[in-house]
């Protein structure tokens, strides 16, 4: 007796669809245009994860460096001078300070400076 694989490529072709939901044109209806365009966006999906680190440390450090020039400062040298001083704080948390809590992060700075001299 043979196999009819109707069920099987229906879901199949419906999983695809429903995930190229939102797409414009023949991308969103036709099965085989929709799989490239949804396997190429998972793709997109998966080093774009990546990618959202790799930009958000780059904000982080930019603010600390804006910040810490206010306070004479390079963002290399202020850095060192944290390691010196032994406060071990992300860069995550530094730019938060620095946006939001600019006395807080000036003490820092001084604390950073003092451990360079």
């Amino acid at each position: 007796m043979r196999v009819k694989r109707g069920f099987a490529a229906h879901r199949r072709h419906k999983k695809y669809l429903a995930m190229a939901k939102g797409f414009r044109g023949g991308r969103s209806r036709l099965y085989r245009t929709a799989r490239e365009a949804v396997e190429r966006s998972l793709q997109n999906a998966f080093v774009g994860r990546k990618h959202r680190k790799r930009d958000f440390r780059s904000l982080w450090i930019l603010r600390i460096n804006a910040a810490a020039r206010l306070s004479g400062l390079s963002y290399s040298r202020f850095m060192f001078g944290l390691k010196r001083a032994g406060i071990t704080l992300n860069r995550k948390v530094l730019a938060d300070l620095a946006v939001f809590r600019k006395d807080d992060f000036a003490r820092i700075v001084a604390l950073a400076k003092g451990a360079l001299a």
